[in-house]
């Protein structure tokens, strides 16, 4: 395991917002492409003085939510589970990312029988379980094919908002049996089923989680949000964390947030890949 925790990015040289495939998205709120640069580079300042090291996929021209590299793949170990998106936009990111985390050296596998699956957006460890967003991007068939693949529990959770299309969107694993998370996200089966394996819940508030509170990057007790997350920020610390923030409106625009733009690559806790 690398003595630092290390995260794949993808500068936002091609970013914008040039088709509508969850309801955050508007082609006539166009990003503002140079404040989008500066609030990635911000994020990439953030997370290296956090103690991240940061590697970096090239921009592909047409494929402007290549910057949103969580939804590259499911990494577990050094093994890489490559997405297969559920919109045509996207699918064309799959060829980047299986080549470059390839050449990195990981074992690349291929989505289990083609079902739509967006990597860590939908399926994040909180301890040794696979906590699996379904219904809006991923199918919960393949999250199950997934655990069996890599030989982890996995729990599935039905996404009933389509503002949360992505489980990291309302569910933010923060260290074994402690996660941030919005509970308008959940129907009521979803809520019992993180309340009975997640002892240490953080909830978040309907208008924080608006402003992506639950995307937040983390790098051990560090965890980094968009603004405008006070609530939750006081809740961090009050749990032994410590809390940044950044602005990262440009993206919240597309729906992505903190987490969004970034994929970790190694071991974490919070991630449940310790050996």
């Amino acid at each position: 395991m690398s003595s630092s925790p290390r995260i794949l990015m993808c500068a936002p040289t091609h970013y914008g917002i040039h088709y509508e495939i969850n309801p955050w998205m508007k082609t006539e709120r166009q990003a503002d492409h140079a404040l989008a640069q500066l609030q990635w580079r911000a994020l990439r300042d953030q997370l290296i003085a956090a103690g991240a090291e940061i590697a970096e996929i090239a921009p592909v021209e047409g494929l402007p939510d290549l910057v949103f590299t969580a939804n590259a793949a499911l990494i577990f170990k050094r093994r890489a589970v490559i997405s297969h998106f559920k919109h045509v936009q996207r699918q064309g990111e799959e060829a980047h990312f299986r080549r470059w985390l390839g050449a990195d050296g990981f074992e690349v596998f291929e989505t289990p029988n083609r079902f739509s699956f967006e990597g860590a957006g939908d399926a994040l460890f909180c301890g040794d379980t696979l906590f699996a967003g379904y219904r809006q991007r991923s199918d919960a068939l393949g999250h199950q094919q997934i655990g069996e693949l890599l030989g982890v529990r996995v729990l599935p959770l039905e996404l009933v908002d389509a503002y949360y299309y992505h489980l990291d969107t309302c569910f933010c694993p923060l260290a074994p049996g402690v996660a941030i998370y919005y509970p308008g996200a959940f129907d009521d089966y979803g809520r019992r089923v993180l309340a009975a394996h997640v002892p240490t819940l953080i909830e978040v508030e309907a208008g924080e989680a608006e402003s992506f509170a639950c995307n937040a990057a983390v790098v051990g007790r560090t965890v980094i949000t968009n603004v405008g997350c006070a609530d939750l920020h006081r809740q961090l610390r009050t749990a032994g964390f410590t809390p940044a923030e950044t602005p990262l409106g440009e993206f919240v625009k597309a729906g992505g947030s903190a987490k969004c733009l970034t994929l970790r690559l190694d071991g974490e806790e919070a991630a449940g890949w310790r050996v």
